[in-house]
Order: structure tokens, then sequence, then C-alpha cells
């Protein structure tokens, strides 16, 4: 069953695109290193906060990269580029 990690975070509009950038070469590293990620879709609200969906192939998998999240060398500085974080998983149980 497919799962996913929605995560929602505000930036400072003048790192709007540094934090693009430092999330793609942490989407490359987790791709490299934990399989199981299927897709990553980063989204900007109207408000101007963001939302971050990754989509796993199983909780499993989402579940180690997530605890090898604090390792991965590139997770610091996309995240430094963030505030007001917060995050939910959900398993996906339809899609039309």
């Amino acid at each position: 069953m497919t799962y996913v990690r929605i995560t929602r975070f505000t930036t400072d509009p003048a790192n709007d695109q540094a934090m693009i950038e430092k999330r793609a070469v942490l989407v490359a590293a987790v791709r490299a290193s934990y399989p199981g990620l299927i897709e990553a879709r980063l989204g900007r609200l109207e408000d101007g906060s963001w939302v971050d969906h990754w989509y796993w192939n199983s909780a499993a998998e989402m579940e180690k990269a997530l605890a090898a999240a604090p390792t991965i060398p590139e997770a610091g500085p996309a995240f430094a580029l963030t505030a007001n974080s917060t995050a939910e998983s959900a398993e996906i149980v339809a899609v039309v």
C-alpha cells in the first residue's frame, strides 16, 4: 500500500529558491540511499506557505528514511531554510 508524508512549512521569501534547490538535493540523496520513494511534490499555498508530499511504496520504507533523517547530510541545509514545520503520514486508500 502506498503511503504519503505531508509536511507543511514556511520560509523567508528571500530563501524560496535556495530551499527549492536544497530540497532537490535532499530528494536525490534520499532516493540514492532509501529505496521506495515514488515521487516528491512541492506546492506553494496561497498564503505563501509550502506543502511537500513524499509518496512511498510502503510504510516500512518511509519509516526507515524518516528514522535516518537526522543522519542524512543533505537534510540539515534543506530544513534550515524552513520554519513552522508540521508533518503527518497517511496511507493512500483510494485513487480515482
